[in-house]
């Protein structure tokens, strides 16, 4: 009888995407994937720390994990992911059903702490081939880590200095997922836009990079988060502008809309020449579908600095934003500094916020009313109407019922509808 695994992803794509290589190690070893804790023999939690929500809800299995443990007293558990930058020995004096604290990108490791023979050979984790969740949208990761150190941050201490993937490798999986028939392709990165790396004699920053995999051969699209802005540059944009199978959308995160706060926060750019990156992306590559991420109640974030931000959300008129409550992360400057916003204003901020960004999304909905979009179908809902994304990330709901098998498919569809966070439409 084979083993069996139970994998939980918490976070980012990136997250997601480790996560799809660690079950592909798995399961060439014999293991097979069950979705019930209960039935599984070997437990593995790929963590978050961006948040202390992300971790209280790893904290808060302990229970649960010691009376499975006590059921089966051979179960192993695997902790990976962001919260490695607790150390081993931590992490298992909080949580001692902990069998092994793997840093991901010793990935190579575990099969020797199982107990198990490796039958895949593969020089670091990143070159062994993903399981991918997805039989139409996969993430390939490009980089590793990052630089910029964000008062916020917990990132550099847990996935340390950024280190860009070889091009060479990065094309390579891009053909053999287009080969395999996938139709779009996530670069991810931490910061993205800082990618930078020798190839053929030739430093190949991401600009150049966009436009090596967009003359890959193939039908499908490009998307990438999440970019710094920073390191957007003007040939980042001419490149998003000039290839073809770059989709119309970029997420952007600004954290603030105060220039105090921003300093603070040590993001390395004022508000301005946010407003003036967002102009210039606008203006070169027309019908641009804009995200962001946020963080209210940031130390010292008076009512007034809220504010500012408030009127950078009704300038821009985002098509969607992540908004966040600011919460301390060990070993980052803010943590450091006096935690004065309480919980509840934290709460108020957040909901005036998502009330703007409704309105704004609305807005920018409308505009497709009438209009003809190609659509990426990933899926049905329970329903079993087929649903997926415009190139400018727009979530389509097609409302006629249809007997092929549209899946993987590039369709168009005429938009019917328009809500806040989504459309509805009819094939053509």
């Amino acid at each position: 009888m084979r083993l069996k695994y139970f994998l939980k992803t918490f976070g980012c794509q990136l997250n997601k995407s480790d996560s799809e290589r660690v079950a592909a190690l798995l399961e060439n070893l014999g293991y097979k994937e069950t979705i019930e804790m209960k039935n599984a023999d070997l437990l593995v939690f790929n963590t978050c720390s961006v948040r202390q929500s992300a971790e209280d809800r790893i904290f808060g299995l302990r229970n649960k994990l010691a009376l499975l443990k006590k059921r089966n007293p051979n179960l192993k558990i695997v902790l990976t992911g962001c919260m490695i930058h607790y150390g081993e020995e931590t992490l298992k004096k909080r949580m001692s059903e902990l069998d092994i604290v793997l840093n991901i990108k010793d990935l190579k490791k575990l099969p020797e702490f199982l107990g198990k023979k490796n039958k895949v050979k593969f020089s670091n984790y990143l070159s062994l081939e993903a399981k991918h969740t997805s039989t139409v949208s996969a993430n390939i990761p490009i980089s590793f880590g990052c630089n910029n150190i964000c008062s916020y941050c917990i990132v550099p201490y847990s996935r340390k200095k950024e280190y860009s993937r070889p091009v060479g490798d990065i094309i390579n999986e891009v053909r053999k997922l287009i080969k395999a028939g996938y139709k779009e392709i996530w670069l991810l990165g931490q910061n993205v836009n800082s990618y930078k790396a020798k190839f053929k004699n030739e430093i190949i920053d991401f600009a150049k990079l966009l436009r090596l995999i967009n003359n890959i051969a193939g039908n499908f699209w490009i998307r990438f988060t999440s970019p710094h802005p920073s390191n957007f540059s003007d040939d980042l944009i001419k490149s998003m502008k000039e290839c073809k199978k770059c989709a119309e959308y970029v997420n952007l995160p600004v954290q603030s809309g105060d220039n105090e706060i921003l300093e603070k926060m040590k993001r390395g750019y004022k508000v301005e020449d946010y407003v003036q990156l967002i102009r210039k992306i606008r203006k070169n590559i027309p019908g641009i579908a804009i995200s962001t991420d946020v963080i209210v109640g940031f130390p010292g974030e008076s009512k007034k600095q809220f504010l500012n931000t408030v009127k950078l959300f009704k300038k821009i008129k985002f098509d969607m934003a992540y908004i966040s409550e600011y919460s301390p992360r060990p070993k980052t400057a803010a943590f450091f500094m006096k935690d004065d916003v309480i919980k509840k204003e934290k709460e108020k901020r957040k909901k005036i916020l998502e009330s703007i960004l409704r309105k704004t999304a609305l807005w920018n909905n409308k505009k497709y009313l009438g209009v003809i979009e190609e659509v990426l179908v990933n899926g049905q809902n329970r329903k079993g109407l087929y649903e997926g994304r415009t190139r400018s990330y727009k979530h389509v709901l097609i409302t006629e019922r249809c007997k092929k098998n549209l899946i993987g498919k590039f369709v168009k569809v005429k938009i019917t509808k328009a809500h806040d966070f989504g459309l509805e439409g009819i094939l053509i």
